[in-house]
């Protein structure tokens, strides 16, 4: 069966801003509190194991991308390299695990910009704006992702140099109790939770079918945009450390706006506010994107209702499957509180990367562009990351994936069944 086709309209500059918008988000302006109170001072630690294993799948996903340059990611690349099981795994994990990211991103951007009270409407509205966004062609997506990445790193560019030049009485020892004060287990752990501020690197591997010259301009756009990410990361950790030092950062939920505080720079606190609204709507935009393309690959195999494959005439978009996930999206928004559904997420995008991982190891040829020690990293790193997470967390991924695994089973049964 021939399906319609979508547009290739990305170069190497829109594919790395798609990037940046996944990974520069919410988790930037959140996720240092929940490392510091595991590692303290090892955050840092944590922060080189979360980028070391990223990188890992970084080149395990542009590797594949480019030797597989079409919608679906690791959903496509599972079922071409070890199966459709093996597959039909990654692109479940995907799609349950980032529609939950999704509506947390919309809550937390709500979180920053509504009155009290109003988080929820505010929250289904962003959905529905950005969803229309993306409804209406790629190039959209990409040219509203690159403004909000500069009023983002922007934001984080004056909020460190306030953490910096601010005066403040006795300076904070950033590594005060030690990198190791928090143990292995806790490192890992921090390791765990930042983990998921990279994981955006792939969207850029989802948007396969719609980058020009997918061979050469994905790897590349997928190991610069992780490299940025990075080293933006790490100016922040050190930067808030310095200023309020492990067990400040551990003791408050918006640690970017503390360091700014703690010093005369005050001023510049609504920029954090600014910045993490934009953050987590640049999140929120790339992930409704990455999961209408998923969705769009496993409709078009028969693993989600076939419905979603259509592709808009004349936007070139796959306009069912994301207008779905958008209402799915908007329908836990309205019922759900999402912050334990964080771990149920990661559980998710774990097991993506770890199929990734095992998919890209399997290549060889011209299709090898990384030595396979690198996907044999990423693997084993994947599993530890999982096993440092809540014991709820891991449950619920189980039953996640095991829900999944009877729907496709039955599914299967059905269309062998002979029809009378």
């Amino acid at each position: 069966m021939t399906h319609p086709a979508l547009s290739r309209r990305l170069n190497t500059f829109d594919a790395v801003a798609i990037g940046l918008g996944s990974m520069i988000g919410a988790g930037v302006f959140a996720a240092f509190t929940p490392a510091a109170q595991a590692a303290g001072a090892g955050l840092l630690v944590g922060l080189a194991v979360a980028a070391i294993i990223a990188f890992c799948n970084a080149t395990a996903s542009a590797q594949l991308a480019a030797a597989y340059p079409t919608s679906g990611g690791t959903y496509t690349y599972g079922r071409e390299r070890l199966g459709a099981w093996q597959g039909f795994i990654a692109g479940w994990g995907f799609v349950v695990g980032k529609t939950a990211s999704s509506a947390a991103m919309a809550l937390t951007f709500a979180s920053y910009a509504a009155p009290p009270g109003w988080e929820r409407p505010l929250a289904v509205a962003a959905v529905v704006v950005l969803a229309t966004v993306n409804y209406h062609g790629v190039t959209r997506t990409a040219g509203l992702t690159k403004i909000i990445v500069v009023a983002v790193l922007a934001a984080l560019a004056v909020v460190v140099a306030a953490a910096w030049a601010a005066e403040r009485g006795a300076p904070a020892d950033p590594l005060a109790g030690g990198l190791l004060a928090g143990g292995w287990y806790g490192i890992l752990q921090s390791a765990g939770l930042l983990f998921f501020a990279f994981a955006g690197y792939a969207r850029i591997a989802t948007m396969g079918e719609e980058v020009l010259e997918p061979r050469r301009t994905i790897p590349r756009a997928i190991l610069l945009a992780l490299a940025i990410t990075a080293g933006i990361y790490a100016v922040v950790a050190v930067s808030i450390l310095s200023a309020l030092g492990p067990a400040g950062v551990a003791a408050t939920p918006i640690p970017l706006a503390e360091a700014v505080s703690n010093g005369t720079w005050s001023w510049v606190q609504p920029l954090v506010r600014i910045g993490a609204a934009l953050a987590s709507l640049g999140a929120l935009l790339a992930l409704i994107a990455g999961l209408g393309r998923t969705s769009l690959a496993m409709a078009r195999e028969g693993d989600l209702p076939r419905w979603l494959s259509a592709v808009h005439p004349r936007y070139k978009v796959p306009h069912r499957a994301e207008a779905t996930l958008a209402v799915a999206v908007c329908a836990i928004i309205l019922v759900a509180d999402l912050r334990e559904a964080i771990g149920f997420s990661s559980f998710g995008v774990l097991v993506y990367y770890l199929i990734a991982n095992l998919a890209a190891f399997s290549q060889d040829g011209s299709d090898r562009i990384y030595p396979k020690a690198l996907q044999m990293l990423g693997a084993v790193g994947c599993t530890v990351l999982v096993a440092t997470l809540p014991f709820i967390s891991v449950v619920a991924g189980v039953i996640m994936f095991a829900l999944g695994i009877a729907y496709r089973w039955i599914r299967l049964r059905r269309s062998d069944r002979p029809r009378s």
